[in-house]
């Protein structure tokens, strides 16, 4: 097969060509730019691969351009970058490679164009295409990546067991690659990750949360979160969500398996949202229920508190997976803290003092919120389901009407602490916060409107009530 004619499509093959030639240098483009192609799909990063130096192939494309290219040089990597416009094009010189058992780093040596191809990860993405002369365009594929991508399937170029040893992040990225291209694992392949699944732990949690978020971000993520089960791959680093999965049974009563309704819940937002830190809250709005789960012969299975003990869990599981312990962290918290709070308003009266305190607790997050809720409706019984969503529908209606009335999503007290102090001669003290909290609460009652007028009215009565006069009386 041979590509000479979409690569003559772009400029950038011929100047790499011609900067190849110039150097003497057998240049090839390699890896997922070919992989894409053969699929149709457009890519804009391209990784060039040469027989010699990859920085100086770099140094000579970058001046054959008649404007500035900026140059990345990586010498001890032995790598170089080229960014232009919305290309990113790596050079770098064949090599092969060996490992220490304590290392995923290789110890690297220059190499054959075919020693550089049978030490990629996988066949689909062992393919190269000639930039040379005598064979320009033509599709190099020692390993048969072409009838894998037909096949759809991952397939490791060597042995599988030698190549998850010597580098275990790979076993996360042919589970990624599975997940994002809906392509099969070949058996040998993934049984060479369930036995290697323990080298797992010399990959920093850096390197395997940027796999992970990627997974998570699949059109349907559930796909390749039971890949990593029973893989044994969650098990190493995500052992709280392993321990959702399972059902226990006393006096013939069950509960549901936690591990595959919280995929279920993922994948329903998936369906709705690209937000990362939705997803996860999707991934972590049960994860305390195992900690959680008691039998009660009336009740049957109870998880009570899971929400609590879940949202004092996210900080910890965050920390520990390499997550940002910022503002998203504290998005997916209150998700996880909340989640149980719509969906019990659609099993009692709906009061709008309920439907006001959970707009002040949510605040912007509320519309992300219900989107998990509505998630997190699962059955086998459709009609439930269907009911289920249906109540959930006029929770909805309510909320927008009580929020445009009423006004509390991001609830600010019309009276400060500061006017409450002014207005009394009152330092900073318990009694200040008091007056506040009686506002507040009487504001979320529907005791009185979100208005400074009826705030400060009710504020001199409560501060009278307490044995506080206005300084100007």
């Amino acid at each position: 097969m041979n590509f000479k004619e979409k690569l003559n499509q772009n400029p950038i093959f011929e100047k790499v060509a011609a900067a190849g030639q110039s150097l003497g240098l057998e240049t090839y483009v390699v890896g997922g730019y070919v992989r894409d192609l053969l699929m149709g799909r457009e890519s804009k990063d391209i990784d060039f691969t040469c027989v010699g130096s990859g920085i100086e192939l770099a140094e000579e494309v970058a001046k054959s351009f008649d404007f500035h290219v900026p140059l990345s040089v990586f010498k001890n990597f032995g790598t170089a970058m080229l960014k232009m416009e919305d290309y990113e094009l790596e050079f770098v010189g064949a090599r092969k490679e060996s490992y220490r058992s304590h290392s995923r780093k290789p110890i690297v040596e220059d190499g054959t164009l075919m020693e550089d191809l049978e030490r990629r990860d996988f066949t689909i993405n062992a393919m190269a295409i000639s930039l040379n002369a005598d064979n320009y365009g033509e599709l190099l594929d020692p390993f048969e990546g072409q009838k894998d991508l037909k096949r759809k399937v991952i397939k490791t170029p060597l042995d599988a067991n030698v190549t998850f040893s010597d580098d275990p992040l790979r076993m996360m990225r042919a589970i990624r690659f599975a997940a994002q291209l809906d392509f099969d694992i070949d058996p040998d392949t993934f049984f060479a990750i369930q036995n290697n699944a323990y080298r797992l732990k010399i990959v920093s949690a850096e390197r395997i949360i940027t796999e992970l978020n990627k997974i998570v971000l699949t059109k349907k993520p559930s796909y390749g979160f039971n890949l990593l089960f029973a893989g044994k791959l969650l098990h190493e680093f995500f052992p709280e969500m392993v321990d959702l999965q399972g059902v226990d049974t006393v006096d013939d009563k069950s509960h549901k398996d936690n591990f595959y309704h919280t995929l279920q819940v993922l994948d329903n937002v998936a369906k709705v949202s690209d937000d990362l830190w939705l997803r996860w809250a999707a991934i972590l709005h049960d994860i305390a229920k195992p900690a959680t789960k008691r039998f009660n012969q009336k009740a049957g299975w109870t998880f009570h508190g899971h929400e609590d003990k879940g949202a004092r869990m996210v900080p910890g599981i965050f920390k520990r997976l390499k997550l940002p312990m910022d503002e998203r962290m504290k998005f997916v918290q209150k998700l996880v803290r909340l989640h149980l709070r719509p969906i019990a308003l659609v099993k009692d009266e709906v009061t709008d003092s309920a439907l006001r305190r959970l707009l002040f607790d949510a605040g912007d997050a509320i519309d992300d919120l219900l989107k998990l809720c509505r998630a997190d409706i699962t059955s086998k019984n459709n009609k439930k389901v269907k009911r289920y969503l249906e109540n959930f529908d006029k929770v909805e209606r309510k909320l927008q009407e009580v929020e445009e009335k009423d006004q509390v999503r991001n609830f600010q007290p019309p009276v400060s602490g500061e006017e409450i102090m002014e207005t009394f001669g009152l330092k900073p003290s318990k009694a200040v916060g008091d007056i506040k909290e009686e506002i507040k609460e009487a504001i979320l009652e529907g005791k009185i409107k979100n208005n400074p007028e009826e705030a400060r009215k009710l504020m001199i009565e409560i501060a009278e009530r307490m044995g506080f006069s206005p300084l100007d009386k």
